[in-house]
């Protein structure tokens, strides 16, 4: 997984977008807000509503971009 991050949740502003790269087998979790997901090859996007996650399955780019102020977590 190529991103760094400190403890706690990344805050992201409605319409801000993170990008994840190599993420296979992580967590995402959205904390507040809701987010939608998407990943490189895969025909499946997910939208998580506060207080859920999502495993990343593909080892290419995924982005996360919030409906509304979120923050997420990813472990």
């Amino acid at each position: 997984m190529n991103i760094e991050l400190e403890s706690g949740a990344v805050r992201l502003a409605r319409g801000q977008t993170l990008k994840i790269h190599d993420g296979a087998g992580h967590v995402v979790c959205a904390r507040e807000g809701s987010v939608w997901i998407t990943e490189e090859n895969s025909r499946q996007d997910v939208v998580l509503e506060g207080g859920a996650c999502f495993e990343l399955h593909g080892d290419g780019l995924a982005l996360v971009q919030a409906f509304s102020d979120a923050a997420v977590s990813i472990a």
